[in-house]
């Protein structure tokens, strides 16, 4: 039986007291908790009349179908597609997966290969010219063992590192299909509220001409014609500036999809609605939105990641093994590299503690603990945000509702007016001056149902985005 040479037993002793330390070595410090009450229930559900089944997940990453518009479908897969934000975010995911590899790889031996040649030529009076070779190759290693967990947790970390750059991604498609679909929902609305100046263009047009013909008949004098020509061209210089918005809002969506000005101008010509958003949402329970809130799921990774590099900064605290080996040979010709004459090698071992550093590791563990505890702060921030979205959509809807029903019977009440006062003027009945206020009163109304239907449709959408949806993996 071959015994071990003694150059191999030291390394093998440090290694055994090494694995008696680790029975010794304390339980790492545990993830913190937080103590944030999550409510049962939505506050605003039942006002909202949305129930609170459990949250259909599956309707979820597509749930701008829901509105039925084709152009809005075709608007959110492009941009999904093409977005600069969803590539990069994208990239960020291969560099936390290439991080990690770095990590793990701390894990095994690093092994080195060399070679070497020299040749000498010596002229000496007495012996004359001499000349010899030497030529060697080597393999060195060298290896850290992870004996207290220190690259472990350091490998744990940056797996949560990588989930959190995943959960990011599909953060980020969430905000996108909510941006551009709140985007479109602009657009219809300035295209809307510029169809409903013109409308009243052509209405006010028609009394500027009546008022005219009456001061030419001499029934009424200059001042009715000029009071009909102002509120007509006050009706008119709201084209210009609703057409700017149009046409920004259009460039907007092209910004959105990463596509150069002008590329959607096709796609959006096809319709000019705005979305209708559906009559019922299943919202869930809050537990539920934090389930699916892929901003929640990484603030949860970024404080598991901070809790495992708390627990490498301990593992400083333990002594570090590292092992080091080399076998070289040596040749006197080249071709004979692989039949040496001298073969050599070598392994050490080394055992290092640390007994005084003014502190440094202890001051690193507290660094690492407020890091922990600042990410648990922020999962809490990101849970209450997410709670406050969801209950600040479902009033928006609520609130819009009720506000449509009180402007539809309005609008009813100052069309009839509109109309019976225009009949009235041309009869003679009434002054001028009463109808240009019901004109007035009826674009101002036509107009806040214009913004009110926009603003349902884009609460829904907030709805939609504060419960998480929009991802897809």
């Amino acid at each position: 039986m071959n015994c071990l040479p003694p150059q191999a037993v030291a390394p093998l002793l440090l290694l055994a007291f090494a694995g008696g330390l680790v029975g010794c070595v304390g339980s790492n410090p545990d993830r913190a908790q937080s103590e944030l009450k999550v409510p049962g229930k939505w506050k605003g559900a039942a006002r909202s009349g949305f129930p609170q089944r459990p949250l259909n997940t599956a309707a979820l990453p597509k749930w701008w179908e829901r509105f039925h518009d084709p152009v809005l479908n075709q608007l959110v897969s492009t941009a999904l597609q093409n977005s600069t934000d969803i590539r990069t975010a994208v990239s960020k995911v291969r560099e936390s997966r290439a991080r990690r590899g770095v990590q793990a790889a701390g894990l095994f031996p690093t092994v080195d290969a060399g070679f070497s040649a020299r040749g000498e030529r010596t002229d000496n009076r007495n012996t004359g010219v001499s000349s010899s070779e030497n030529y060697g190759a080597s393999i060195d290693m060298t290896w850290e063992v992870d004996l207290f967990g220190k690259q472990r947790q350091n490998i744990k970390a940056a797996t949560e590192d990588l989930r959190e750059a995943g959960e990011n991604l599909y953060a980020a498609q969430v905000s996108l299909a909510a941006e551009v679909a709140d985007t479109y929902v602009s657009l219809r609305q300035a295209e809307a509220q510029l169809a409903v100046v013109e409308r009243t263009l052509a209405s006010r047009t028609e009394t500027t001409q009546i008022a005219r013909w009456k001061e030419e008949a001499k029934i009424t004098g200059s001042v009715d014609t000029q009071q009909a020509i102002s509120t007509l061209e006050q009706a008119r210089a709201q084209v210009p500036s609703l057409k700017q918005t149009i046409s920004q809002t259009q460039n907007q969506l092209s910004l959105l999809a990463s596509l150069p000005p002008g590329a959607l101008d096709k796609l959006l010509a096809r319709s000019d609605k705005m979305p209708s958003p559906p009559a019922r949402i299943a919202i869930g329970i809050p537990a539920d939105t934090l389930r699916q809130r892929p901003d929640i799921r990484a603030a949860e990774r970024r404080v598991d990641a901070a809790v495992a590099r708390t627990k490498s900064a301990v593992a400083e605290r333990y002594p570090d093994l590292s092992l080091s080996g080399s076998i070289g040979v040596d040749a006197l010709k080249a071709g004979r590299i692989f039949s040496p004459e001298n073969v050599a090698a070598s392994i050490a071992g080394s055992l290092a503690a640390p007994i005084f550093d003014a502190g440094r590791i202890r001051q690193d563990i507290n660094i690492q603990s407020e890091l922990e505890s600042q990410a648990l702060i922020g999962w809490e921030a990101t849970v209450l945000t997410s709670l406050s979205e969801v209950e600040n959509a479902l009033i928006g809807i609520q609130r819009t509702a009720e506000r449509l029903v009180i402007l539809e019977q309005a609008l009813k009440a100052a069309r009839q007016a509109e109309e019976l006062s225009t009949q009235q003027y041309e009869a003679g009945l009434v002054d001028l001056l009463v109808v240009l206020e019901a004109q007035r009163t009826l674009l101002s109304l036509e107009d806040q149902e214009v913004t009110t239907r926009a603003n349902q449709a884009s609460a829904h959408i907030q709805l939609y985005k504060a419960l998480g949806g929009g991802w897809s993996s």
